[in-house]
């Protein structure tokens, strides 16, 4: 197989798809590897490191025209798929829940296309959960950039002159992201609270040594697939009642409550963001989903009489080689199971395949449009 990579185009995006480990790995296996020119860049993984693990770097234009498998990070524009050849496949994070018109490019040409949102939480697909390799490393990301902004000590002081008492640190939202967020707090020695309403969140947190605070009047709030689901009004209601007093003393709120598929739910309104102390800061990591704080802005932080809040879009991008390395091992994985390697062939037989598959030849997958 013919296995590339191009430079992504959103100018934010400094990840890479195929990073120079990942590209060794699969020129060892007989593979053939493009990289275009400077792709890997951003996350310091040059083109000289490329060439020594096997890949061949070259233009955008010879990729396109040869390659079996395109690699990416985002969704590439239509301009590129456009000039991808007959029969080809893309694999990547192509945010499927957005609407089927971004696929409308593919009806015209003999395309196959893998979102990697789609990946099942099944045992055998956790070496391709692309989300939590990611959403891990934003996690602790937003904490060490709330830290930089924070403008006092996040751990415990004890000196002559007095004690200083550490910040109070409140997780909105206990998914992976969340998870690591609490981990980092704790390790920088902050006070760490956490909420979600998923039930099995709460003895996650109090094992990383949060406090948990729930409303706990309904069924659980987890699908089966271990996501969170949308819970009823009255109970987001009740929930909003119950931490409106807590944040009042929290120096920093970490928020990344999302839902797939949908809107992220606010869960910090105008009333409650103005009724924290000046000097708080508010990380949004759900702000690509429309944001879990009211008055969030997405690439922008916002100043509201001292506190802030941060709506960054990037957060993974301020740690893009390590963020570069584990995308590229979950692609790595997920390519074993796509490539029958004996008969140089593709196989969508895979259940994990099958799942993840949302443009067949060119064809919208029917269980997408009801998705």
């Amino acid at each position: 197989m013919i296995i590339s990579a191009l430079k992504e185009r959103n100018e934010s995006e400094k990840r890479v798809a195929i990073v120079p480990d990942i590209s060794k790995k699969l020129t060892n296996e007989g593979h053939e590897v493009l990289i275009e020119e400077n792709a890997g860049l951003d996350s310091f993984f040059f083109d000289e490191m490329y060439k020594e693990s096997g890949a061949k770097i070259t233009n955008k234009e010879d990729i396109l025209k040869k390659s079996d498998i395109l690699l990416s990070v985002d969704l590439p524009e239509e301009n590129i798929l456009s000039e991808l050849k007959s029969g080809a496949c893309l694999v990547g994070l192509l945010s499927p829940y957005d609407g089927e018109s971004k696929f409308n490019i593919f009806k015209n040409k003999s395309l196959s296309a893998f979102s990697m949102e789609m990946i099942p939480r099944i045992t055998r697909a956790q070496s391709m959960d692309v989300l939590s390799s990611q959403a891990n490393l934003a996690g602790y990301r937003a904490v060490i950039t709330a830290t930089s902004l924070y403008s006092k000590s996040m751990s415990m002081m004890m000196t002559a002159a007095g004690t200083v008492a550490p910040a109070k640190v409140f997780i909105m939202g206990v998914g992976v992201a969340g998870l690591q967020a609490i981990a980092t707090a704790k390790r920088l020695g902050a006070v760490v609270s956490a909420t979600d309403v998923r039930k099995a969140a709460a003895e996650q947190c109090e094992s990383l040594g949060a406090s948990f605070i729930m409303v706990d009047d309904e069924d659980d709030a987890e699908d089966d697939s271990g996501y969170a689901k949308e819970m009823s009004k009255e109970h987001q209601e009740k929930q909003r009642k119950l931490i409106s007093e807590h944040i009042k003393h929290q120096d920093i709120i970490i928020c990344s409550a999302l839902i797939p598929g949908k809107q992220a739910p606010i869960l910090l309104d105008e009333e409650a963001t103005k009724s924290l102390k000046p000097g708080s800061i508010i990380i949004d990591m759900a702000i690509e989903r429309g944001g879990n704080c009211s008055l969030s802005k997405s690439g922008e932080i916002v100043d509201l009489n001292g506190i802030r809040i941060i709506g960054d879009t990037s957060l993974i991008n301020g740690i893009s080689p390590d963020a570069s390395s584990l995308y590229s091992r979950n692609l790595y994985a997920f390519l074993e199971i796509l490539i029958d390697n004996e008969n140089d062939a593709l196989d969508f037989s895979d259940e994990i395949i099958q799942e993840t598959l949302v443009v067949n030849n060119g064809q919208l997958i029917e269980s997408l449009k009801n998705r």
